[in-house]
């Protein structure tokens, strides 16, 4: 690694500036539809072409794939006709609405909602809450009821954490072999897109996903068939219902939304619901013990300060939760990816 001399500074300075761009940019070609068109098209277009396509300017549409071509999202060859664009292989997979992989909805909700609440960062750090009530014009707090506050609202949620499931479910449902365990709750489970991935990976297993009622009733419109046999449902608020007994408990992104004693009050009932020889699946992003990194958990934790009352967490502080629920034989996994897994048992 070279020494300080060797770093430009003011380069460093100036691509962080420009990271706000680069996402609207890549928000924006989404939003409008420019990949999805492209891929439908089944061969290059020209700027024209795009822009009538999707009801925009010329010279405005121009510049934007211009942008998307500097960014490894459109490619681009020269013609006797003039320029023509196509998609990368990236955004064919993640950003056209069509790919199994694609990561749209997350994105939408991204530019749509969390850069509204970001907008606010500086309140957020001063405060130490969430920033709906300044974002949104509604009460903080309740950030399950701020998140949820349409119907509309809730289904870009769900829909955004179904696409992240899409491309990290495996990864942390094979991070220990969850084979032994058959009967499975997935606390706050959502659109159901984890515990299609867990009956997939894990066939002798059936996957109960324990959540509000009305997002409940929006997974089962919208997003799990009556076909998934394996997948059921339970209503219910966690916090304040019972929670019915099984062999596992998956909590996906969950603790990270609480503090410590929302969290403490969470493992404690899902302790004492567990059968013997059960356990619980805590899936996060996970902080270095020193929090040095990784950059993406740390952002993931200013996140949960303008949105929720949580934060990311270490390893050790995840273990901690979980001995003072109760379990032990506490294993840690890092996958690699956007998340990591714990396995308590009990």
């Amino acid at each position: 690694m070279g020494s300080t001399e060797d770093l430009d500074y003011p380069q460093i300075i100036m691509q962080y500036s420009n990271g706000f761009l680069i996402s609207k940019v890549m928000f924006t070609a989404c939003e409008l539809g420019v990949f999805d068109l492209l891929v439908e098209s089944g061969k290059p277009l020209s700027s024209d072409a795009i822009a009538a396509h999707l009801g925009a300017s010329t010279m405005g549409m121009e510049r934007l794939l211009d942008a998307c071509v500097g960014l490894k999202l459109l490619a681009v060859e020269m013609t006797q006709e003039g320029a023509l664009y196509r998609n990368t292989e990236i955004s064919n997979i993640y950003l056209t609405k069509s790919s199994p992989k694609s990561q749209y909805h997350i994105m939408m909700y991204y530019s749509n909602t969390v850069y509204l609440c970001w907008q606010n960062l500086a309140d957020a750090v001063r405060e130490g809450r969430n920033q709906y009530e300044r974002a949104f014009g509604i009460s903080s707090k309740d950030p399950f009821g701020a998140m949820y506050r349409s119907d509309e609202e809730m289904l870009k949620f769900m829909a955004g954490q179904n696409s992240v499931w899409s491309i990290c479910g495996r990864d942390v449902l094979a991070a220990f072999d969850l084979s032994p365990f058959t009967q499975i709750y997935d606390l706050g489970g959502g659109g159901g897109a984890l515990a299609r991935e867990c009956v997939s990976l894990y066939p002798n297993s059936t996957v109960t996903i324990y959540d509000l009622p009305k997002v409940v009733q929006v997974a089962k419109e919208q997003f799990v068939s009556p076909e998934e046999r394996q997948i059921t449902f339970h209503e219910g608020d966690f916090f304040i219902d019972s929670i019915p007994e099984a062999e596992l408990y998956i909590l996906s992104k969950i603790l990270h939304d609480w503090d410590d004693d929302k969290c403490e009050q969470l493992l404690a009932k899902v302790y004492k619901a567990c059968k013997p020889g059960g356990g619980v699946l805590l899936v996060e992003s996970l902080l270095n013990e020193d929090k040095s990194g990784p950059v993406e958990t740390q952002l993931y934790s200013m996140n949960m300060l303008v949105q929720t009352e949580g934060k990311e967490r270490t390893a050790a502080e995840y273990s901690k939760l979980l001995e003072a629920a109760g379990f032990g034989v506490i294993q840690v996994k890092r996958t690699g990816k956007l998340y990591d897994a714990l396995l308590g048992r009990k």
